[in-house]
């Protein structure tokens, strides 16, 4: 295993994720556990912070959203918690 293998760690489970601490290839993994994890914890609404930048993150978290089977629905987040940078996200029971 190299260094670029290591797994990234233990993700504290709230309401909300910010990518910008990973590294692009990791994203699609950590949304996928994270969407788990939030719904595992009772959490029924959750916010992805991928930034603004090209759009390039926010259309890869929205690929994993459209076919996660814990999301019940996604969109923008309001321009207080982020706007276009961020996705709120709900979850199913």
């Amino acid at each position: 295993m190299t260094a670029d293998d290591e797994p990234v760690g233990v993700v504290p489970i709230e309401d909300s994720i910010d990518l910008h601490g990973f590294l692009p290839r990791d994203v699609p993994s950590v949304v996928e556990a994270y969407l788990e994890a939030a719904r595992d914890q009772g959490l029924s609404e959750v916010r992805i912070i991928h930034g603004k930048g090209t759009g390039f993150q926010r259309h890869r978290v929205r690929q994993v959203l459209e076919s996660h089977p814990a999301v019940a629905e996604f969109r923008d987040a309001p321009i207080t918690r982020g706007g276009w940078g961020a996705t709120l996200v709900l979850l199913r029971d």
